[in-house]
C-alpha cells in the first residue's frame, strides 16, 4: 500500500473514501483450549505454534487478518493457569495483560472440559477486571449439540457474555462468523500494519519458535517445558539463501542428551523438520539451519531470559 493511499486518523480512504476500522482482539483461555489454532484458522495462515501439549504459547504474538475495511490485530496470550514458577507467573501476568490492552476480549474454551477449575478461575479473573467478553466454545465437532447449549447456559449464567460462539478452529467450523463480529467490533481508526503482514512477531523469533515447536513434537514427554531456543545468528547469503544458528537451552546436562539423540539422531531430525518449515515460511528460500544444544541452569528463573520471551518489562 502506498503512503498515499493509507487511511488518515479518521479511518477514512482518501482515494476511496472508505471508513477503516482497526483494533486488537485478545483471546485468553486456560492451557491447550485451541487458542493458537484459533488464531491460526482466524489469521487463514500460520503465525502461533501449536503442539499436543499445554502451555507451548509463551509470548503474545499479534497475529493480523483483514476483514472488508477492518483490521483485525490478535494477540495469542499464554494459558492462564495456576503459576507454580516464575515463568509461570510471567506467562499468566503476560495472558492477562494482554486482555487488558485489547478492544475485545475472547475467552476460549475447551468444550470437553466444560467449566472446569481452570475456566472457573478464568472466570473470577474476568469478573475482577469488569471486562466485557464473548464466549468461545471450542471442539464443538466433539461434543452433543444438547451438551453444547447446557455448556453455553452455564457459562452465560456466571459471566454476562456479550456473544457466545460455537467453533471448530480444527476444522473452521464457525471460524467465519466469529471473524466477521470480531470486524464490526473494531473501532474506527486508520490500520496500523501493511494489508499483506501476518504478523508482527520478528522473523528471527518466530524461527525459534517453530524450531521450539518441531522439539516438543519429537520429543513429547521426555522434555517438559525444559527447553526454550533463541536465533543467535541470521545471514544472509549471496546466493540468495539463509543461515540461520540456534541454541537450545535445557536445565539439565541428562536433558542436553535426550536433545541431541544418539548418535546426534534427534537434533538431525528436529532441525530436518524446522529447515522445511522455515523454508515454505520464506517462499522457499534455501535455509542451512544450524542447531546447538547448551545447559543454561535456572534459567526459567532468569529475569533477562524472561524478558527476552516477551514476558517481563
Amino acid at each position: 500500500m502506498n503512503e498515499e493511499n493509507l487511511p488518515d486518523e479518521s479511518g477514512t480512504n482518501d482515494r476511496n473514501q472508505k471508513t477503516t476500522r482497526c483494533g486488537f482482539v485478545a483471546i485468553i483461555g486456560a492451557p491447550n483450549a485451541g487458542k493458537s489454532t484459533l488464531i491460526n484458522s482466524l489469521v487463514g495462515a500460520k503465525v502461533s505454534i501449536v503442539t499436543h501439549k499445554v502451555q507451548t504459547t509463551r509470548t503474545r504474538v499479534r497475529a493480523i487478518a483483514i476483514v472488508g475495511e477492518a483490521q483485525i490485530i490478535f494477540v495469542d496470550t499464554p494459558g492462564i493457569f495456576k503459576p507454580r514458577r516464575k515463568l509461570d507467573e510471567a506467562m499468566v501476568e503476560a495472558a492477562w495483560a494482554g486482555a487488558a490492552d485489547a478492544d475485545v476480549v475472547a475467552f476460549l474454551v475447551d468444550a470437553r472440559r466444560g467449566l472446569d477449575e481452570e475456566n472457573e478461575r478464568i472466570l473470577e479473573g474476568l469478573k475482577k477486571s469488569g471486562r466485557k467478553a464473548i464466549l468461545v466454545l471450542n471442539k464443538v465437532d466433539l461434543i452433543e449439540k444438547g451438551k453444547l447449549l447446557e455448556l453455553a447456559d452455564r457459562f452465560n449464567a456466571e459471566y454476562s457474555f456479550e456473544a457466545t460462539f460455537m467453533v471448530s478452529a480444527l476444522k473452521g467450523d464457525g471460524v467465519a462468523d466469529l471473524r466477521d463480529y470480531l470486524a464490526k467490533q473494531m473501532p474506527v481508526g486508520p490500520w496500523l500494519y501493511p494489508p499483506d503482514q501476518l504478523s508482527d512477531f520478528p522473523l528471527r523469533m518466530l524461527a525459534a519458535e517453530i524450531t521450539r515447536e518441531k522439539l516438543y513434537l519429537r520429543l513429547h514427554d521426555e522434555l517438559p517445558y525444559a527447553s526454550h531456543v533463541e536465533t543467535e545468528l541470521w545471514e544472509e547469503r549471496p546466493d540468495g539463501s539463509l543461515r540461520i544458528e540456534q541454541t537450545i537451552y535445557v536445565l539439565r546436562e541428562s536433558q542436553k542428551k535426550i536433545v541431541i539423540g544418539k548418535g546426534g539422531q534427534t537434533i538431525k531430525e528436529i532441525g530436518q523438520a524446522a529447515r522445511r518449515e522455515l523454508s515454505e515460511l520464506l517462499g522457499g528460500r534455501k535455509v542451512h539451519l544450524f542447531l546447538f544444544v547448551k545447559v543454561r541452569e535456572k534459567w526459567d528463573q532468569d529475569p533477562e531470559r524472561l524478558r527476552n520471551l516477551g514476558l517481563l518489562e
